[in-house]
C-alpha cells in the first residue's frame, strides 16, 4: 500500500479554514478526501496516476495532474466543463478548489454544467449549488462568452468528454470560446480525453454554406480526432477567423492509441446513456432529420429506430416512446413505432464499424411509404450538404454514397496529420 500524502491532506483541511462558512465546499472537502481513500488505498491524484501508468490504463489529461497543476498556481483560473470534467471519481472543480487553485467561474456547453438538461433545452446560467461557483451557459442566452465573463481570467481550461462526431456541439463551444478567448488574449489548456469514435473517418465533408452550431467546419461527420487535436486544427487552419490564434496547450491523454475501445465513465449527455448508443449515434443521428424514431423517450436512445408508419413485415421490433426527463417530447411521442432493434451486449464489438454506416437511414427511406414527409428541414445541417439528400432521393446506393465522399475526405485526411498528438490508425 503506499504511503498517505500528508501534504495533500493539509492543503485540503487548509483549503476548508480559508473558505470559512462554506459548508457546500468543505462537504465536497470530506467527499474527495473519502474519494482519494477509495481511488487510490491513500495515496494523491498524481501517485494514482502513476500506479495505473504501470498497467498501461487509459489517464485522460485531467488525471496528469502533475503536468497542469504548476501552470495554474497563483492565476485566475476558469473552466469549460460539465458532469464529464472528472479526475478519477472526483470532479475537476473539486480537485482544483482543494488543492489552493483560484478557480473563479465555469462555462457550460450544451445539457448544462451537470448534464441533467435534455437535448436542445434552454439553459439559464445559475450558481452551482455544490461548489458556490458562478456557472454562465453558453447553450442559453448566449451561445459565446461576452467579454465582461471573461474579465480576471488569466487562464481557462477545457475538459469535456466528447464523442468525435461534427454535429456533437461541444466542439462548437469550445469554438467560440477559444475565438473569445483570443481576443481577450487568455490562454487555453485543453485536458485532453479518448475519442471512443476516434478509430476511423468517414462520412461527407461540410460545406461551408451549411456551416451552423451543429457544424462549424469543413470536416467530416466522423473526424477520428481527440478533442485535443481538434481545438489545435481549429487554431492552426485558422478557423477562429479575423486572423485570430489562440494560446494554447493540450494536456495529452496518457497511454492512448486511436483504434483502443475506450469505456466512458460517464454517459456524456442525457441520451447517450452507454457505449452502444456512443458507438451507434454517428450513424443514428441521421435521423434526427427525418421523421423517424430513434429510441430518444426509451431506456435506449440511439439503440433503435421506427416509426408508426413502416410495415412491421420488415421492423419487427416495437416501442413506444414517452415523455422522460431526458426526452420531454420525443418523436412520436406515445405511438407504437415498428423498428429495429440495434442493442448489444458487447458494444466493444461495435469497434469492427470502422465507416459510417447509413445502411439504416437507407432501409428506413426505402420502406417509408410517404417520401414527401420523410426528411425535415435539419437533415441538411446535420449531414452538412444537400448532397447526401438528394443521393438517398435519387435512389444512390451506400457503396455509391460514400465514393462520393472519398475526394474530400482524402484532402481532409492530409490536412490532419498535421495536428495529430497520437499515432494514426
Amino acid at each position: 500500500m503506499l504511503s498517505i500524502d500528508s501534504n495533500f491532506y493539509l492543503t485540503l483541511i487548509l483549503s476548508g479554514f480559508f473558505y470559512g462558512k462554506n459548508a457546500t465546499f468543505m462537504k465536497n472537502i470530506i467527499l474527495l478526501l473519502v474519494s482519494v481513500l477509495t481511488l487510490g488505498q491513500g495515496c494523491g491524484a498524481n501517485e494514482y496516476a502513476e500506479e495505473r501508468e504501470g498497467d498501461a490504463e487509459i489517464l485522460p489529461g485531467a488525471w496528469r495532474t502533475e503536468e497542469y497543476f504548476p501552470h495554474l498556481k497563483g492565476k485566475n483560473i476558469a473552466l469549460l466543463g460539465n458532469h464529464t470534467s472528472v479526475v478519477g471519481d472526483v470532479h475537476l472543480t473539486d480537485t482544483l478548489l482543494a488543492s489552493d487553485i483560484n478557480l473563479v467561474k465555469v462555462f457550460s456547453p450544451e445539457h448544462g454544467f451537470r448534464g441533467e438538461a435534455a437535448h436542445g433545452e434552454y439553459v439559464e446560467s445559475h450558481t452551482d449549488d455544490r461548489t458556490g461557483l458562478p456557472v454562465y451557459s453558453l447553450y442559453g442566452a448566449n451561445r459565446r462568452p461576452k467579454p465582461e465573463y471573461l474579465h480576471g481570467i488569466d487562464l481557462l481550461i477545457v475538459d469535456i468528454q466528447d464523442v468525435g462526431a461534427r454535429f456533437y456541439t461541444y466542439i462548437s463551444t469550445m469554438t467560440y470560446v477559444m475565438e473569445e478567448l483570443a481576443r481577450q488574449g487568455i490562454p487555453v489548456l485543453v485536458l485532453d480525453r479518448p475519442n471512443p469514435n476516434g478509430h476511423y473517418v468517414d462520412g461527407p465533408v461540410l460545406d461551408p454554406s451549411f456551416s451552423s452550431f451543429v457544424g462549424l467546419h469543413p470536416v467530416p461527420v466522423v473526424h477520428g480526432m481527440t478533442i485535443g487535436e481538434y481545438a489545435q486544427m481549429v487554431n492552426g487552419e485558422g478557423w477562429l477567423g479575423e486572423g485570430l490564434r489562440c494560446e494554447l496547450q493540450v494536456v495529452e491523454v496518457k497511454n492512448y492509441k486511436r483504434d483502443m475501445y475506450y469505456q466512458l465513465p460517464l454517459a456524456p449527455s442525457p441520451n447517450l446513456p452507454d457505449m452502444t448508443s456512443v458507438l451507434r449515434y454517428p450513424g443514428l443521428c441521421f435521423f434526427e432529420g427525418t421523421q423517424i424514431s430513434l429510441g430518444r423517450g426509451t431506456d435506449y436512445p440511439f439503440q433503435m429506430y421506427g416509426h408508426p408508419d413502416l410495415p412491421g413485415e420488415h421492423f419487427p421490433f416495437r416501442f413506444i416512446p414517452e415523455k422522460r426527463r431526458a426526452a420531454p417530447n420525443p418523436p412520436q411521442l406515445g405511438q407504437e413505432c415498428f423498428g429495429v432493434d440495434l442493442r448489444t451486449p458487447n458494444p466493444d464489438s461495435l469497434m469492427a464499424f470502422d465507416y459510417l454506416d447509413l445502411s439504416h437511414l437507407l432501409k428506413a427511406w426505402e420502406h417509408f411509404p410517404n417520401k414527401d414527409a420523410f426528411f425535415n428541414n435539419f437533415f441538411n445541417r446535420l449531414a452538412g450538404t444537400d448532397q447526401l439528400k438528394k443521393q438517398i432521393m435519387a435512389g444512390k446506393t451506400e457503396e455509391e454514397i460514400r465514393a462520393s465522399w472519398q475526394p474530400e475526405l482524402e484532402k481532409f485526411k492530409q490536412m490532419r496529420k498535421k495536428y495529430l498528438i497520437y499515432p494514426d490508425n
